[in-house]
């Protein structure tokens, strides 16, 4: 499924969060190639975020305690660089503002699909998230 159309159903997810939904949408359909043919690219994401040293934060958000927060450029680091110029270069932003306003939403939308501080295995994103929009 096409970053665009992640992006709509995330911002079903994230209660319409603005062109954040749509970052949100690309960059976990870039991170897509990642997850081995699970289907589900969070596999992915979790994985660049704990090699980038944020393994901590993002565990924190799968789990069922408080999300621990991360900035712009802390994901930036984290990220491959050139998934994050995609993403960047795909809503027309500058990497910087890109990864400020990734930030923000990955925790909640992180937190939101794993339900029970579980990363789903045997569905499908786009299916998980139909699941969790009200």
């Amino acid at each position: 499924m096409a970053g665009e159309d992640l992006g709509r159903l995330f911002g079903g997810l994230l209660g319409g969060a603005d062109g954040r939904a749509g970052l949100l949408g690309s960059l976990l359909g870039s991170l897509g190639g990642s997850t081995a043919g699970s289907g589900n690219p969070l596999d992915g994401l979790l994985a660049a975020l704990g090699e980038g040293g944020l393994g901590h934060q993002a565990h924190s958000w799968v789990g069922a305690g408080a999300n621990e927060p991360v900035d712009g450029a802390q994901l930036a680091q984290a990220l491959p660089p050139d998934t994050l110029e995609e993403v960047a270069r795909e809503a027309g932003l500058p990497t910087d503002e890109a990864a400020d306003q990734l930030a923000q939403v990955l925790p909640q939308a992180v937190d939101k699909l794993t339900p029970g501080g579980q990363l789903p295995h045997d569905t499908t994103l786009e299916d998980l998230i139909r699941s969790r929009t009200p």
